[in-house]
């Protein structure tokens, strides 16, 4: 194992979540847990395990007195922070139930989940988010108290209460003693419902427990390792491996102040371990780019030498590349040059993991070769989400790694990958025909994803079933490959491939809006009239370029036809789930006129 053994809780000294912090706390009770950013006094703030119990005990005694019963639904709607650890450790020794909610996600979404997981507690973020969802909100919802953290000037009505009036904070109650059986159903988790409504993932303490033990044999984490959490702890990859798995290493864990400060935070925290999805390092990579465009030659030529002689070095480690001259001039490309990519991520960063969607191959390449250790992993939240990640011994960047300790996969029918995991759910909440269709009868989990295995056990995805176009001719297209691809030119912000039946493809794209004014300029336009978007030398030059993206694609998968536009798909107009992923199912009927158009002639 690659941690720590001295400071690592095993899921037998564990047994539950909560049993989990419970012995977290008594192994290291003065080391600090974690860390969040004080708005009143603008800096860092720590709080230990010791400091971590105290509250937890407090969340314990307030839930408790609510008189709700063990099994009992509560949901989390709220930024990470520690309080979403207290709340949830908290409902966990009671034998609630969380259901975690995003932030993010909207109100009709928000009151669908209340509704179906029947929850009785709710924990916001403030009282705008109470405002927002309420008319959502059916007649017979069962919410029994609301509890908004941040506290407003409004008076509250009932079942809402402020966190800082709710809680008795003059009290001093020890932790509760509780004690479970490892396979009690601990969180229902939805999933983001590219089509259709949401499903409650039904995952037991066990299930996630096992998932974040065998994830640490995969890679080393200490317990002077610094995480930092961004991504949504609503987020079964961030809920996993960047909250119980530090847990059970006693590594800390810092909190983002968000998006918009993230490039701030990592400067001043400088982690060591990263958990994030592919836009973000997409977006770094781009402003890495966008950068070093206006330097001059020769530093745009030592950056691309850096990283193409980096990559290739990468290779020969990883022996998949004979050794080369050119590898004697890298401790001084890594000093004049690699560095200071590194230090944007702090300059002490270890691991970087990346799940939740396929990373761009270029942008891979370009991290690794500067000195970024990018592992790419695959999961799903039935699975608690962990299935298989690469190691930095046998990285195959391209891959989604091998599967971790206890995993088994195999390849069934139309080459989709099935798995069986001690991370695999109980099942969807309330929807017995949902589980039949995804775990069969032998306990085998359908993934939905095709792949093949390659020798050495590594996982290439290869496509998704449900999202593979047919055309009219019988041939078969990836549309998520070609969106991948046409989104690596830094003017196409989001793309759309469609042409299902049909004899050929079209796209509905969203350019990028400082990129659309340059090509404007290019081709005498003017960016301000949205006119121009159907302007036809615009879509002739937009044509011509697909060609360059997609050029490694068969002969049938090309585009002929485009909508451009200008306006995002958000999670806000209800075109992006909240982990970012875009639902396709109700982008095409949102457009489905214009889809039409595009085969009428």
């Amino acid at each position: 194992m690659s941690v720590d053994t001295t400071d690592y809780i095993s899921i037998a000294s564990a047994q539950t979540l909560y049993g989990l912090f419970r012995e977290r706390h008594r192994k290291t009770p003065n080391s600090t847990a974690y860390s969040h950013f004080c708005a009143d006094t603008q800096q860092w703030q720590t709080t230990t395990w010791s400091e971590a119990a105290q509250q937890i005990a407090i969340w314990q005694h307030a839930l408790k007195s609510e008189g709700l019963s063990s099994g009992d639904r509560v949901a989390l709607n709220l930024k990470n922070c520690q309080e979403w650890v207290f709340f949830d450790q908290a409902a966990l020794s009671l034998g609630l139930i969380t259901v975690p909610l995003y932030p993010d996600d909207r109100p009709d979404s928000l009151a669908f989940i209340l509704q179906d997981a029947d929850v009785r507690c709710l924990f916001l973020q403030n009282q705008h988010q109470w405002q927002r969802l309420k008319p959502s909100l059916s007649d017979e919802h069962q919410l029994k108290r609301v509890i908004i953290k941040t506290t407003g000037e409004n008076i509250l009505d009932a079942p809402a209460v402020y966190m800082n009036e709710w809680l008795r904070t003059d009290t001093n109650p020890g932790l509760i003693d509780w004690q479970a059986d490892p396979h009690q159903l601990a969180t229902i988790i939805y999933t983001s419902g590219t089509t259709g409504k949401p499903k409650g993932v039904m995952l037991s303490h066990y299930n996630i427990l096992s998932v974040a033990s065998a994830s640490l044999e995969c890679f080393q984490v200490r317990s002077d390792d610094l995480f930092l959490s961004f991504l949504p702890l609503s987020h079964t990859l961030e809920r996993t491996a960047g909250y119980y798995l530090p847990m059970m290493t006693g590594a800390r864990v810092a909190f983002s102040r968000g998006i918009p400060q993230l490039a701030n935070d990592i400067q001043e925290l400088k982690p060591s371990v990263l958990i994030a999805v592919p836009r973000i390092f997409e977006r770094i990579y781009q402003r890495i780019q966008s950068s070093v465009s206006s330097q001059p030659w020769y530093k745009r030529l030592l950056l691309k030498l850096t990283s193409h002689i980096g990559w290739t070095s990468f290779l020969h480690a990883q022996r998949r590349h004979r050794w080369s001259p050119s590898f004697l001039v890298m401790p001084v490309l890594e000093k004049i040059v690699a560095k200071n990519i590194q230090a944007l991520f702090g300059g002490q960063l270890r691991i970087a993991v990346t799940g939740g969607a396929a990373i761009p191959h270029h942008v891979a390449e370009f991290f690794i070769g500067i000195g970024i250790n990018l592992l790419q992993g695959y999961g799903l939240t039935e699975t608690s989400p962990v299935i298989s990640v690469n190691r930095t011994s046998e990285n195959e960047p391209f891959s989604v790694g091998q599967p971790i300790p206890s995993v088994e996969a195999k390849i069934g029918d139309n080459a989709e990958l099935l798995v069986k995991s001690p991370g695999n759910m109980l099942g969807y909440w309330n929807n017995h025909k949902a589980t039949a269709n995804t775990i069969d009868a032998e306990g085998w989990l359908h993934t939905g994803d095709q792949a093949r295995i390659a020798e050495r056990g590594h996982i290439f995805i290869t496509g998704r079933i449900k999202d593979i176009l047919v055309l009219s001719n019988g041939e078969k297209v990836s549309p998520v490959d070609m969106e991948m691809a046409i989104t690596r030119d830094e003017l196409f912000e989001q793309a759309l491939v469609v042409g299902e039946g049909k004899h050929f493809l079209s796209a509905l794209v969203v350019l990028n809006a400082e990129q659309w004014l340059q090509l404007a300029q290019r081709l005498k336009l003017d960016a301000m009239n949205k006119n121009n978007l159907t302007d036809k030398s615009l879509q002739q030059h937009i044509i011509q370029r697909f060609r360059g993206l997609l050029h490694d694609f068969p002969a049938y998968a090309k585009i002929r036809r485009v909508h451009l536009t200008l306006s995002p798909w958000t999670i806000e107009n209800g075109m992006l789930t909240p982990t970012l992923k875009i639902k396709r199912a109700k982008l095409v009927e949102a457009n489905q006129q214009l889809i039409d158009e595009f085969y009428q002639n």
